[in-house]
């Protein structure tokens, strides 16, 4: 079996809302992520996904449970989990005034990689994501496609064994989109630990090794598509998805 690599136990996120008083956005999650793998959170918008993934990447701290990447607890060592993982996501904004390079650099020297071979790093992702003729322009000037291929450099500048990845291909055309898949596709041949988001059922269809279905903050099925096929005797993860998060609802 492959490693396990990040793991949550009974994550929660409570939030107050003026409106609807206290909001239960996680709730009491539980699962496992290996190397190798890509592990996929499927929900509708507001299921709680990216809620989820704010917690283990340390950028929200959770109300109760706990959760660790590479053996670190996310809120008690928060800087050493920030070194283990990349965090990927379609509203992450760049820095417009630095270039492309420099972008690259400075993630990969703010995550803790080896001084001394931050330049070999930086050329070898600018070759590796054809940013050669971009290299020295400032971001502010790159297209969406551009921006697009720096970012996902700048996730993965230091190495990092986990990588997350939230709704990568939101706003992306169809090539870039079929891009982003496909790079997504290689880190796990990598050895990588991909955790990624979305609510577009052909693309966890397309990647997934495991899915984890989650809707009003709860995780409510985790399996492989095969797995989920037999459990619900639905083919189509569309109808899958809707067998949990609406059949179960209605009691049916």
């Amino acid at each position: 079996m492959s490693e396990i690599t990040v793991e949550a136990r009974g994550l929660t996120k409570m939030f107050y809302d003026e409106s609807r008083g206290e909001v239960r956005a996680v709730d009491g999650i539980d699962f496992q992520c290996r190397s190798g793998e890509i592990f996929g959170l499927l929900g509708a918008n507001g299921a709680g996904k990216t809620t989820t993934l704010r917690m283990l990447a340390t950028i929200l701290k959770p109300t109760s449970g706990s959760a660790t990447v590479m053996g670190r607890e996310v809120g008690e060592e928060p800087e050493q989990v920030r070194r283990s993982l990349g965090f990927y996501s379609s509203s992450t904004a760049l820095y417009p005034r630095l270039t492309a390079r420099e972008t690259i650099e400075f993630f990969a020297r703010v995550n803790g990689y080896a001084p001394d071979e931050v330049p070999g790093r930086v050329r070898e992702l600018v070759a590796r994501f054809g940013i050669e003729e971009y290299a020295d322009a400032r971001v502010e000037k790159l297209s969406q496609g551009m921006k697009q291929k720096v970012s996902i450099a700048r996730t993965v500048a230091h190495d990092p064994p986990v990588l997350i990845f939230d709704e990568p291909t939101v706003g992306l055309d169809v090539l870039n989109a079929l891009d982003m898949q496909r790079v997504i596709g290689e880190f796990r041949t990598q050895g990588k630990t991909i955790i990624f988001s979305t609510h577009i059922m052909s693309e966890a269809e397309r990647l997934c090794d495991r899915i984890a279905i989650i809707h009003g903050g709860a995780l409510l099925a985790c399996d492989t598509l095969e797995g989920l096929r037999t459990a619900t005797g639905k083919r189509y993860l569309e109808d899958i998805f809707v067998y949990f998060a609406t059949d179960r609802e209605d009691g049916t």
